[in-house]
């Protein structure tokens, strides 16, 4: 998934606690073939070519992360898409190229790209995909889905104290012995910088944060993210930072998502629409860095 995991736990006996992480650790990995675009022999990958005009059954783990993105897809107007690889692979070879995108090709990948153009069946555990050349890429919430079902693993296994972390996305447990819960330093706008309120003590959430700090690419004198755009096809420009805390990693990775398309304005309506998520939305602005809480951030 382009990341690396960790996972983190309190055990009293060695040997337990390795065997458990060695589970939680093949879950991620089991995952990984799962969700990955950059394999043509993933269930994901598969399903984007197969699923064309008819429906094809899709796995449970497929299917919880279909279902949620299209949910968010719907209430954020196509702020998130999981439908977005055409446009997320022209911008991989973009920033390898330092080059943008042709017009012509970019708006070829426009139309390919559209959650409407995705149906789900959940009832018949299906998908369907209305047009050629579409491609699923869950990148936005396959990181937190997986860190969620590490952390389950850990809990079947008797390790409820414990933490996985995917690159910005943690999946969190109970909290460790005699404390209120884990602490998470936010990360803000300049590097060893953390963002203001930092750090929060949380525990049975998700945390993520998404930006623009390591993965970007300056063409013409102007910054563009690895954060897409999936209304415009475009990567957003400028440099921010959002965190969002969720009642589960999965939530939280795609809110965070989500949240640094809309931007500071509608980013935090979507959040505080949202049950028991809250968002912490940085930007550079020419006045200076500006901080934005949504209105249940957590404290």
């Amino acid at each position: 998934m382009g990341t690396t995991f960790r996972v983190v736990l309190h055990a009293s006996v060695q040997a337990s606690a390795d065997a458990a992480s060695r589970r939680a650790f093949a879950r991620i990995a089991e995952l990984d073939t799962t969700l990955t675009d950059y394999n043509a022999t993933s269930e994901l990958s598969r399903v984007t070519r197969e699923a064309i005009g008819h429906p094809v059954r899709v796995s449970d783990d497929l299917l919880g992360v279909l279902i949620p993105s299209q949910e968010l897809a719907r209430r954020s107007d196509g702020a998130f898409d999981i439908t977005v690889g055409p446009l997320t692979r022209l911008w991989r070879r973009a920033r390898r190229q330092v080059e943008l995108p042709a017009p012509d090709v970019l708006a070829g990948a426009r139309l390919a790209t559209g959650y409407q153009l995705l149906k789900i069946d959940a009832a018949a555990h299906t998908a369907e995909v209305e047009r050629a050349g579409m491609q699923l890429d869950a990148g936005g919430i396959a990181k937190g889905y997986a860190a969620d079902a590490a952390l389950q693993v850990l809990r079947a296994s008797g390790f409820g104290t414990a933490l996985v972390a995917a690159g910005g996305d943690l999946a969190i447990g109970d909290p460790p012995p005699g404390r209120k819960g884990w602490t998470v330093t936010l990360e803000g706008l300049i590097p060893d910088h953390p963002a203001p309120g930092s750090p929060i003590v949380v525990s049975r959430c998700g945390v993520s944060t998404s930006g623009d700090e390591e993965q970007w690419v300056e063409i013409g004198g102007v910054r563009y993210s690895h954060i897409l755009d999936p209304r415009t096809g475009m990567g957003l420009t400028g440099h921010s930072s959002v965190t969002v805390v969720a009642a589960d990693a999965t939530t939280s990775d795609m809110l965070a998502t989500a949240v640094s398309v809309l931007g500071p304005e509608k980013g935090p309506q979507l959040v505080d629409g949202w049950a028991g998520a809250s968002a912490l939305i940085g930007e550079r602005t020419p006045q200076g860095d500006r901080w934005i809480k949504s209105a249940k951030w957590h404290p």
